[in-house]
């Protein structure tokens, strides 16, 4: 047996201790990704100035995957993942809950111990108030383009284009397409398709997408790739991803304003343009796509025939095709926004697609400014039932359904908290820089003064797929002692 089969049963049976009451993950794991791909592919880390550099690779298998910031992996598979760690809180930072400050006394770092990710993204700080300084992910597994959010899981499996955001989760199954933030969540299975959103006193909103919609854009049997319409679209874009990895050192082949980031592993095609301060992430796909000023793209994310007039969030996987978002809109976590040129579709400006929302047009739709739209859309009969105007949800508060979706508490929290979010992701993401002052840098201005170093598997024997333990440490500034 090689070293990478006994680090998959490892695996296994780790997380079968934390799931043993609701699944086993070996069916799940064991034959989904050939033994081969797992050498055939480097990992690759950002160096910047930036972001605390501290990378720690212990016993396990990091093929295709990027890595930002401190992390420290353990006999763990990681397979064209993304570890982007640009928010980790820093030491000194001030953390604030239910009215209370704790100050961080290290950086943060994302520590993953005896986990499979299957291109699964990462990102962002934890808001676990119990362990500020460590963004946990242990006895987990997670399968393609699903999204950790700021979430540690331990004893958890996610199921193809699941998304646990702001959630700390313990011995929990996520259904394949379910969106959860919830704050915490221990022993629970979340049905496929569910979408909830949950504040503690404060507002739940809770839609199940229906099994026949589910079954025809994600489909997923135990132990196979999924099927559906939405990973046809992905997978049928693959390929132009594949010249994009094939040297280190890639450049960008449109002008990039100043204040933008293109990265040179995001794909590019036709008739593309991006603004000032615009942020396009690695593993992004843009084809005859238009990005206003301080719009991005996240990781996994599609803009194609389409035009973002400016201010826009794009949140991790998100994609839209053949529409026009007007300013301020905001589209979820994997949400698949598609139009055709037949029926394109118009959202207006500051609009709020919810996460896993799929809106796959019959015919040309226009979402009116401001509103909040959810589930599953093909025509302004299914718009009607499934939105709501925000200035109608503000004023509104005590429970009411929407077919199938459930709303309870304040529309007003509601409204604020994801007003708030998408205002600290745009500045996060330096939307609002001012190159005259230099206020408001993020991510975007600080991503251009970023290298890529590659780290590759053994290619053969026994350790075959597996990478060297590796700990990459920044450089001292007295390297060679005092001047003279």
């Amino acid at each position: 047996m090689t070293q990478l089969s006994k680090l998959l049963e490892s695996i296994i049976t780790r997380a079968n201790v934390n799931l043993r009451e609701f699944a086993d993950v070996e069916p799940h794991i064991r034959n989904l990704v050939p033994h081969e791909h797992f050498s055939n592919f480097y990992a690759f880390y950002a160096l910047t100035l930036h972001h605390p550099l501290h990378f720690k690779f212990r016993e396990s298998c990091l093929s295709g995957t990027y890595f930002l910031g401190k992390c420290d992996v353990q006999r763990s598979i990681l397979y064209k993942s993304d570890i982007r760690g640009d928010e980790l809180k820093r030491r000194g930072d001030m953390f604030e809950i239910d009215g209370m400050k704790i100050k961080v006394y290290s950086d943060e770092f994302i520590a993953i111990r005896d986990s499979y990710l299957l291109k699964t993204l990462v990102h962002n700080y934890s808001h676990d108030p119990e362990n500020l300084e460590k963004f946990a992910i242990r006895n987990t597994v997670a399968l393609h383009w699903s999204n950790i959010h700021g979430s540690p899981v331990v004893g958890c499996l996610l199921e193809p284009f699941a998304t646990v955001d702001f959630t700390s989760a313990q011995n929990c199954v996520f259904g394949a397409h379910s969106y959860v933030q919830v704050g915490d969540l221990a022993h629970t299975y979340v049905k496929p398709g569910r979408v909830w959103v949950r504040y503690e006193g404060a507002f739940e909103f809770d839609y199940q997408f229906p099994q026949e919609v589910l079954d025809r854009y994600v489909h997923y049997e135990v132990g196979t790739c999924p099927t559906g319409i939405m990973m046809d679209y992905v997978e049928d874009r693959q390929e132009d991803f594949i010249p994009v990895y094939s040297a280190v050192n890639q450049s960008v082949s449109i002008p990039v304003p100043r204040g933008a980031s293109l990265s040179p592993y995001a794909v590019v095609k036709g008739e593309t343009s991006i603004d000032e301060n615009v942020l396009v992430c690695q593993r992004a796909y843009l084809a005859e796509a238009s990005l206003g000023h301080g719009a991005n793209a996240q990781e996994n994310c599609y803009i194609v025939h389409s035009r973002l007039d400016g201010y826009n969030v794009t949140a991790h996987g998100g994609k839209i095709i053949h529409a026009h978002c007007e300013a301020n809109c905001f589209v979820g976590f994997n949400a698949f926004v598609h139009g055709t040129p037949e029926s394109p579709l118009q959202i207006g400006k500051g609009c709020i697609v919810m996460p896993h929302t799929i809106i796959d047009a019959s015919e040309a739709l226009s979402i009116p400014p401001g509103t909040l739209v959810w589930g599953y859309i093909q025509n302004a009969d299914d718009l009607r039932r499934n939105s709501v105007s925000l200035s109608r949800l503000r004023d509104f508060s005590g429970e009411t359904e929407f077919g199938t979706m459930r709303f309870s508490g304040s529309g007003r929290a509601f409204v604020d908290a994801f007003s708030s979010r998408i205002r600290h992701i745009l500045e996060a993401n330096g939307a609002y820089y001012d190159p005259a002052t230099g206020e408001g840098a993020g991510h975007a201005q600080k991503n251009n003064d970023m290298a890529f170093n590659i780290v590759q598997p053994y290619p053969a024997g026994r350790n075959k797929g597996l990478y060297p333990t590796l700990e990459i440490s920044p450089a001292t500034d007295d390297f060679f002692g005092d001047d003279d």
